[in-house]
């Protein structure tokens, strides 16, 4: 990220006085090799995350561009300047993104395109109209700044995510912040004179040393972040149920569980849903028919619920709906909006006069109630509303709250 920095060859049979300057050149190019293979590695193994290559290719590129300016080829000092300024900046770009990525979020293509056009075209201007190896080093270094400076300000909700993403934050926050201080305590106003005297000055290591150790951190809170991605994943693959997208029994139990154990969230109450003749729309209509009425039905579910509200698919078609801090009366409200939304809605596979239907058993929760307690209570209440002509509520101590008291026309009681 400056001017050509020519590395005399060494005489045979002697020790080079620049073989420190050497070594820090290659520090660089060998812990993003590293990393670079690290990403690559990682999106071989899950290519869904395309943002896993852009992190492979972004190393391997600033890698690169060290090289070819450390060994001055090609041995031209614009040529070198623009070839590596190339480089790395593409490789900064391609960081950014990839992180940005990652979260839903990007600079965008045409950004990216202005941005490479005003760094080369400064650095041009700067090595071949008027030649001024200083300006090039501040549009540069500063350049990058901003760049990964805008690509943390785009992070900024991440702060409210999960630790591993803060982490990220803050470390992308650090990097971007420290191409500023570092460039002015180190090259000021005055740049080094010469190949030999730049690649010895306090700047040149300084970079090298700042890119190793920052770029390190930066690398590996990447990879945290896109093994606790994978880690999610994995988990919610495990607890979501594939067609509805809500919690599968297993985890709805699990949750549910320390949710009634947890003080604070009393009083709960539990809704147990079940569509009503449901094996007859499987049978008029089709499996994929019935499919479409479960998945309509829990993002009615998941449209309905507040976010500590608890909702999961626990039979073929039973849902239930665990709401924490309330108590019957606002639950039977909850209730109704599910019920009347789901009779309103058509399905492209069924008659347009068809109406699905569902019960609903209210139970609150009581001190000391396990969830197959409460689960019990609230089946029986569902029981009643099922004997009672289905399309109804029914609170697990109260007289049935009838809706729809009419069957659809095509969906004869069984």
């Amino acid at each position: 990220m400056c001017g050509p920095v020519r590395i005399d060859r060494e005489t045979p049979g002697t020790v080079s006085e620049h073989s420190p300057t050497i070594t820090m050149a290659l520090i660089g190019p060998g812990v993003l090799c590293v990393f670079g293979l690290a990403f690559l590695w990682a999106w071989v193994i899950e290519r869904r995350r395309h943002y896993l290559l852009l992190l492979a290719a972004a190393p391997l590129l600033f890698g690169l561009g060290i090289l070819i300016q450390a060994f001055y080829w090609p041995p031209a000092t614009v040529p070198n300047a623009l070839l590596s300024a190339l480089l790395y900046t593409l490789a900064v770009l391609l960081a950014a993104e990839a992180i940005l990525s990652r979260s839903g979020r990007r600079l965008g293509l045409p950004a990216d395109l202005a941005i490479l056009a005003v760094i080369l075209g400064g650095l041009w201007f700067f090595a071949v109209i008027r030649p001024n190896l200083l300006a090039r080093v501040y549009i540069q270094n500063f350049g990058y700044g901003f760049i990964l400076l805008a690509a943390a300000l785009r992070l900024l909700p991440l702060m409210r995510g999960r630790p591993v993403d803060r982490v990220l934050f803050w470390v992308l926050l650090v990097f971007a912040l420290h191409f500023f201080p570092r460039t002015l305590l180190t090259i000021g106003l005055s740049a080094p004179v010469g190949p030999r005297a730049f690649g010895g000055s306090l700047f040149w290591h300084a970079l090298h040393l700042s890119l190793a150790v920052l770029g390190a951190a930066l690398a590996t809170a990447i990879l945290a972040a896109a093994l606790s991605d994978l880690i999610d994943d994995l988990r919610r693959e495990r607890d979501v149920d594939g067609m509805t997208g809500v919690f599968n029994r297993r985890a709805f139990e699990q949750r549910a569980g320390l949710l009634l154990a947890d003080e604070r969230a009393a009083p709960c109450t539990l809704i147990a849903c079940d569509l009503d003749h449901f094996k007859q729309i499987n049978d008029r209509y089709g499996h994929g028919a019935g499919d479409e009425v479960l998945k309509a039905f829990a993002r009615l579910l998941l449209q309905g619920c507040r976010a500590e509200d608890l909702g999961g698919r626990i039979g073929g078609e039973e849902f239930a709906l665990l709401l924490p801090r309330t108590g019957q009366d606002r639950a039977s409200e909850v209730a109704e909006r599910l019920r009347t939304a789901l009779s309103r809605l058509s399905f492209p596979a069924m008659p347009r006069d068809a109406v699905v239907t569902a019960s609903f058993g209210l139970a609150q929760a009581r001190p000391g109630d396990t969830l197959s307690q409460l689960l019990a209570r609230a089946d029986t209440a569902l029981y009643r509303a099922k004997r009672a002509g289905r399309d109804r509520i029914v609170l697990e101590t109260a007289a049935p709250e009838a809706g729809r008291r009419d069957p659809a026309p095509s969906l004869s009681p069984s």
